[in-house]
Order: structure tokens, then sequence, then C-alpha cells
């Protein structure tokens, strides 16, 4: 079995009880030596194979896999935060579907997740938005026109914006179309390393407040209200709100 297991956000202790389970029962390994960090990798078996992805190609990669299926061994490919999103993952499935090769993806801790508990804020408040954005500039890897800042920017919505934050003054112009200058707005760095930064402000000074710091990688963007403090509660637990559990007081 290949098993493509969320390696979350940079906390190892933040990988999941099956995550951690299948990683020390596999006897390869690949991880992605870019992005995961290694304290991950001591869950791991002592003699376990171990590859970094970020030296080899698609062809390299499922040629591991399926030489270690052959062998009879399971494979943990490790992909940080939740494989689903900006994975890569999908051209890895198909290869292993074409080869009959069996698979399964554990679902890890995402860094928009981590975000939101560094800051200490829900990013969907009642009343301010219940929609969260997660999306990136386009670049190497293109984005639908309909699915750019701009377009989505008119949401008014929670953002939390992937890969981009090396072009954060274009971020900002995009955002500045419909968000207001007053927008908060949060860059988090390397969450859950130990070289880990929080920079905030508001869309209007947060290129100022980042300065010279150069966040080339590892980096989320978030933006709107749902950052804000203040803001009244959710009805779930007033004593006055009834619901299929509890009737009110």
């Amino acid at each position: 079995m290949i098993y493509f297991i969320g390696a979350g956000p940079g906390d190892p202790e933040l990988l999941t009880l099956k995550g951690k389970r299948l990683l020390g029962e596999c006897a390869v390994v690949i991880y992605a030596g870019s992005l995961v960090n290694p304290e991950v990798l001591r869950y791991a078996q002592p003699n376990a194979e171990l590859h970094d992805s970020s030296r080899l190609h698609l062809g390299e990669i499922i040629h591991i896999m399926e030489e270690a299926h052959r062998r009879g061994h399971s494979v943990a490919r490790l992909h940080s935060g939740d494989p689903s999103l900006y994975g890569a993952l999908r051209e890895q499935l198909e290869e292993l579907r074409k080869r009959g090769i069996p698979f399964e993806i554990i679902p890890g801790v995402s860094s928009f997740q981590a975000a939101a508990a560094r800051l200490k804020r829900e990013l969907t408040v009642p009343g301010v938005t219940q929609t969260v954005i997660l999306t990136r500039l386009g670049g190497k890897t293109p984005v639908p026109e309909r699915e750019s800042l701009r377009v989505l920017a008119q949401h008014r919505a929670t953002m939390v914006i992937f890969l981009s934050v090396d072009r954060l003054k274009e971020v900002v112009e995009e955002l500045s179309f419909s968000y207001p200058p007053e927008t908060p707005v949060a860059i988090l760095y390397r969450l859950g390393y130990p070289d880990e930064a929080v920079v905030q402000g508001a869309l209007a000074t947060i290129v100022e407040r980042v300065g010279e710091r150069r966040f080339h990688r590892q980096a989320l963007i978030v933006v709107g209200d749902a950052l804000e403090e203040g803001f009244l509660p959710s009805r779930l637990y007033d004593a006055s709100f009834s619901h299929g559990f509890r009737k009110s007081s």
C-alpha cells in the first residue's frame, strides 16, 4: 500500500495518530524535504529507506513506489500540511492507478488551520463571514481568471493566500479593489518551526510592516474582518437558543 500522509504544517506533534502509526509501519518513506520538517522522520522505522522527493521528478518517485510495491513493502509518502491542498497529488495518484497499485490518503493539519490557532482566531465569525477562501496568485502554475484575487476579493470573506508572499505588494494591490485599507492582515512564516514569525497589520500597512524580512516560502497571508476583535458571540451556546440537543432556558 502507498500511504499519502499529511505531515502537518511544521510542528511534528501535529502529525495525526493515524499518520504516525502508518509512518512507523512503512519500510520506505518518500518525503518532501523542502517542506516537511525532518523531525517528523523520527517516527519512521530506524532502518526505513528514506527518499527526499525535492530532488526527484515524478517518474523517479513513481519508480520508487513501484519497486517497493513489487518487493511487498508499504510506502509512506509524506506531504506537508494536508495532501489535498497544493500537494501535486493528482499526478501521483493517476500513475498509481495506471499501474494498479493501491493507495490511501491520510489527511493532515493544514497550515491555514495552524495559522488560525497561532492567531487565536476563528476564521468564520457569525454576522461577519461564514466563508473561508483558500487560494494563491498565479505564477508558474496558472490560476483561472475567474479565481483571480481581484475577483475573489469581492466576497470580502476570510481569505488565506498560499504560495504568494514573495509578491506581497501585488497581493495587496489586488485585494485593495474590494477590501478597505483598514482590513486586518497577518503574515505567518514557517509555523511550528523554531524560526517561525508572525507579522500583523492592516491592508494599507502590511507591506511596510514586513519591511526587509524575506518571506519567500512557507508563509501564508490571512486577510479579513474575522481577524478583528469584539464581535458578538455565536448563538450556539446562548442560553436563549434552542437546538436539537438543548432547550432554551
